[in-house]
């Protein structure tokens, strides 16, 4: 019998993944041959998908991308196909990888438990269960985890916070409304080990102590949702969700904000999702005004590598004051798109012309944007930069959930630092006047820009300042971020029109 692997999840199905399934069991069964076909997530080679997987001696023989119509000539013979990509870890994309997050993305069926459990899944959630809260949240600390979603702020003060903090009920809150152009981590993820964030999210409830947990997602990915929905079921029939900890699903409308934690807790609530003013945080009032933890769910994710391996483990990969791995998503005019996990401190260099192999159209790369669509943009002369918290902040950046959204020489850095703006001003939930009429007037000073008034240059820096110190969430504050770095990296692209004409 032929043991084949195929991904389920949503990037191979959006290049025709069941086409190829179905291709395969109508011409096995023409020809009387036995096949077992496992459906799983991704690898995250994105370009190869979709990608077929042979086991043969122990190994995984690889071939992609598969469409109905290579079938045929594959059950001819597999050792001579044309797109035969031989053994799946040799391919350089996946062989330079530090796979811990996401080991079993890829490797076996995502909606089994039993698989799971054979490829080390609850170890961690086990270890936990025989430690007290004190001594999880120390194995946190001392591993250095900071949060996959944001700012990078350290778990392990989070979930102490909220352990100390008063109230006869906690919350483990998963923020999955992954919303940020180039990043799909979350969703892939979710779609090829649902089982490692629900794992995750148990050991941070037995941490602080709570007895429900919501994965907040957005509502765009109905893959995640059905295939984390099952995951449910079935880790409450077996005992690993139950009475003491248990979990919902919470989907959200589309709101870009909702990203932000506390306009997600309004959501979860019922209200509208505008972001709340701090103090209080909120470990300390959150949702139903009870404690409550909110993290991304890579975060939660890393949590049981952490606890199975041990805090020094996690702790050794990385650079400085930046632990762990993380997973960076790779989009935008590159040969080679998609996840890619790494300890911190592999430099943009490395990424983009190693990894991603330069431009889709062979043109020089001319800026790399890192931190979703608020993300500064990079030129070519700062890719030395090695990606960390610490780095990117000193270059007036920010890694954020670490997709990265290659450019090449053709692009238009005004359009696109007025795409930045705009998109604050539609995206706004209008709490705050630094975002809700800044981003209107920005997007309105660099149309002046455009247009040839030398005195909008002045306007827009003074206004991005503005914005950056005066809004409430990240939304209004990290806009200056793309805007300000288009215009003081690439600044023959904001010359005004009259000036390049003299």
């Amino acid at each position: 019998m032929l043991t084949l692997y195929l991904p389920r999840d949503a990037a191979a199905l959006a290049v025709g993944a069941n086409a190829v399934a179905r291709a395969l069991k109508d011409e096995a069964a023409r020809r009387g041959v036995e096949i077992r076909l496992i459906r799983t997530g991704s690898r995250g080679m994105a370009w190869l998908e979709p990608l077929l997987e042979m086991e043969q001696e122990g190994e995984r023989l690889g071939f992609g991308p598969l469409a109905p119509e290579d079938v045929p000539e594959l059950l001819d013979n597999f050792d001579t196909h044309p797109k035969s990509l031989g053994k799946i870890d040799e391919i350089p994309f996946f062989n330079r990888q530090t796979r811990l997050t996401f080991a079993r993305c890829g490797v076996n069926d995502p909606l089994n438990l039993d698989a799971y459990r054979a490829a080390g899944g609850l170890n961690g959630l086990e270890h936990a269960l025989r430690l007290s809260p004190e001594e999880i949240i120390r194995d946190i600390t001392e591993s250095g985890l900071r949060g996959r979603g944001g700012a990078g702020f350290p778990t392990g003060i989070k979930w102490e916070t909220v352990y100390k903090a008063n109230g006869t009920r906690k919350y483990i809150v998963c923020n999955a409304d992954e919303g940020d152009s180039g990043t799909f981590a979350d969703r892939m993820l979710i779609e090829g080990d649902p089982f490692l964030l629900i794992e995750g999210m148990a050991i941070a409830a037995r941490a602080v102590g709570a007895a429900r947990g919501y994965v907040y997602l957005r509502s765009e990915y109905p893959q995640a949702h059905a295939t984390l929905s099952q995951a449910l079921q079935i880790a409450r029939r077996a005992g690993v969700l139950n009475r003491a900890f248990d979990i919902e699903i919470r989907l959200g409308a589309g709101a870009y904000v909702c990203g932000e934690e506390t306009a997600l807790l309004n959501s979860m609530e019922g209200k509208r999702g505008v972001v709340r003013a701090k103090p209080p945080l909120p470990a300390h009032a959150g949702f139903l005004n009870c404690p409550t933890v909110v993290n991304n769910v890579l975060t939660l994710a890393a949590a049981p590598t952490i606890m199975a391996r041990g805090a020094g483990f996690y702790r050794d990969f990385g650079l400085g004051r930046s632990r762990g791995t993380i997973p960076v998503q790779i989009a935008g005019n590159v040969r080679r798109g998609g996840l890619f996990e790494t300890a911190f401190g592999m430099t943009l260099a490395e990424l983009v012309t190693d990894i991603a192999g330069g431009t889709a159209t062979g043109r020089p790369v001319k800026a790399v944007q890192v931190g979703g669509p608020l993300g500064a943009y990079f030129p070519p002369y700062k890719f030395t930069t090695p990606l960390c918290y610490e780095a990117f902040d000193d270059q007036g950046g920010l890694i954020g959930h670490a997709g990265m959204v290659v450019f090449d020489e053709t692009a238009d850095m005004l359009a696109l630092a007025r795409f930045a703006m705009e998109f604050c001003a539609l995206e706004s939930c209008g709490k705050c006047t630094p975002c809700r009429i800044g981003a209107v007037r920005g997007t309105e000073t660099l149309d002046r820009l455009r247009a040839g008034d030398p005195a909008a240059r002045p306007l827009i820096e003074d206004l991005c300042e503005t914005m950056r110190e005066g809004s409430l969430c990240a939304l209004g504050g990290f806009t200056p971020y793309p805007v300000l770095s288009a215009l003081r990296h690439f600044p023959e692209d904001f010359t005004p029109v009259q000036e390049a004409a003299q």
